[in-house]
């Protein structure tokens, strides 16, 4: 699993708001254009390709910052909130 922190900065609102959608499918928001990411390999590179079919390449920026696990062990949050955690699964 890759552990990713993921922030946008679009700059029409309609593009923002299918981006904000999209992310909700992937990740839990943290901030307002940011969201944190458990994913899968193949999952991360399903969401880049939606994504690039959405932005506008000259006007807008995505960011993957890829997060190992001993730095993710030490997020610190001062405020409300978690990080995002590997949900466990069952297997039938």
């Amino acid at each position: 699993m890759l552990y990713l922190v993921v922030s946008y900065d679009i700059t029409e609102d309609r593009r923002r708001n299918r981006v904000a959608k999209l992310m909700e499918n992937y990740g839990t928001r943290v901030q307002y254009s940011v969201f944190e990411c458990l994913l899968q390999e193949q999952s991360l590179l399903e969401l880049q390709e939606q994504l690039q079919a959405i932005l506008d390449l000259e006007t807008d920026s995505v960011r993957f910052y890829r997060l190992c696990v001993r730095c993710r062990a030490g997020i610190e949050i001062f405020g409300r909130g978690t990080t995002q955690s590997e949900e466990p699964f069952v297997i039938l």
